[in-house]
């Protein structure tokens, strides 16, 4: 385990750098604690959505293909009046509908193209021409054509040309920026900006100096170059790559830590390093840990944006383990349910009897109806 980096005396006595040191050493240590929790909780919960909810989920949608060709036998066998014809159709089109493209079924796409009115197809064909058009609306709308000649119809090609009229318009804006910078550039500076400016760049080059400083300390302690002895040289050349990782990283804190791990510094030194030295250590560790925060939340994005669940459920690995073991109990109990439905509706009067009861939703807002009953 790393050591911990702490200013360790009294509170009263710490000037407001030393402070400010120690806020950003703990906020850092915290975020990095979180990242590396979140990561095993999300390998947890893939694991657990392998081996346990990919299977239910399965087993879900063949249940849901069986309950097709149950109401397509039912529906050709003559025994069923048109109104009821009529309610077998729209259940099996919605049910088939549904197991082809979510449960990946394709060869319940027969059945589908048997009762629909339009091809599953040619559904899919509208449907991106549709989507196609509303993304080049809203490509439009940031100034982005699209040629005519463009094959919406075709996803690849259309990705492509979208694609290129981006990386277009991002060389447009780089090159306005570029121009606009070397306008800039050229303007006559008034004696505030130019003692900014390099306020600013020398600030840059006593961070760079300080971080140097770290690393070239470790560097003429564990570089393996010079060392003869084969298992010794072995123990510095993994030490050197992690002291390389870290400097390249800009990782400060890494890097104190090491020194700290190695001995090259102890908790004296800590204690009384220069202010002018802590100022630069507290710039770059504020960067450090905007980053990891960053990192943080685009891990939870990504884990978001993958499993269609909200950033409250994902952002709290618990939460997330909660939802997926009641996904895994809700599919489980679904499949077993529309499981004792095919065996019940192989009976043609229990099959009238529900129909008889059974009505087509007439608002869109009902259309997934079925789904909650099955």
């Amino acid at each position: 385990m790393a050591k911990i980096i702490q200013i360790t005396k009294e509170k009263a006595e710490q000037s407001k750098v030393q402070k400010e040191f120690n806020r950003l050493i703990k906020k850092i240590e915290k975020l990095e604690q979180e990242i590396a929790e979140y990561r095993a909780g999300v390998d947890e919960v893939n694991q657990r959505l392998q081996v346990a909810l990919t299977p239910v989920r399965k087993e879900y949608y063949v249940q849901k293909a069986e309950l097709v060709k149950c109401f397509d036998r039912a529906h050709d066998s003559g025994y069923f009046k048109k109104r009821e014809q009529k309610k077998l159709t729209y259940l099996i089109c919605e049910l088939a509908h549904d197991v082809i493209e979510y449960g990946g079924m394709e060869e319940l796409i027969p059945i589908y193209d048997k009762y629909n009115e339009t091809s599953y197809e040619e559904e899919n064909e509208q449907a991106n021409e549709q989507a196609a058009e509303q993304l080049k609306g809203i490509f439009s709308m940031f100034g982005i054509e699209l040629d005519d000649d463009v094959d919406m119809k075709n996803p690849e090609v259309f990705q492509e040309q979208m694609a290129k009229k981006l990386a277009e318009k991002q060389e447009e804006y780089d090159s306005e920026q570029r121009q606009a910078e070397e306008r800039k550039a050229k303007r006559p500076k008034s004696k505030k900006q130019q003692e900014k400016e390099e306020k600013k760049e020398l600030e840059a080059r006593n961070i760079t100096k300080s971080v140097r400083t770290i690393y070239m300390d470790l560097v003429k302690a564990f570089h393996p170059d010079r060392e003869p002895n084969e298992e010794e040289r072995e123990r510095k050349t993994q030490i050197m790559q992690r002291v390389t990782e870290a400097y390249e990283k800009n990782d400060l804190l890494g890097l104190l830590r090491l020194q700290l791990e190695f001995d090259r510094i102890d908790q004296n030194h800590i204690e009384n390093i220069a202010e002018s030295h802590l100022k630069n250590y507290n710039k770059l560790l504020r960067e450090q840990a905007e980053e990891l925060s960053y990192e943080l939340e685009n891990m939870v994005s990504q884990v978001a944006q993958m499993s269609g669940k909200p950033d409250y459920i994902v952002s709290n690995i618990h939460r997330l383990r909660l939802s997926l073991e009641q996904d895994i109990k809700e599919f489980k109990s679904a499949a077993a349910s529309i499981k004792n439905d095919v065996k019940a509706f192989g009976s043609q009067l229990v099959l009238k009897e529900f129909l008889k009861s059974y009505k087509i939703p007439k608002a869109e807002k009902d259309m997934d109806f079925f789904e909650g009953i099955f």
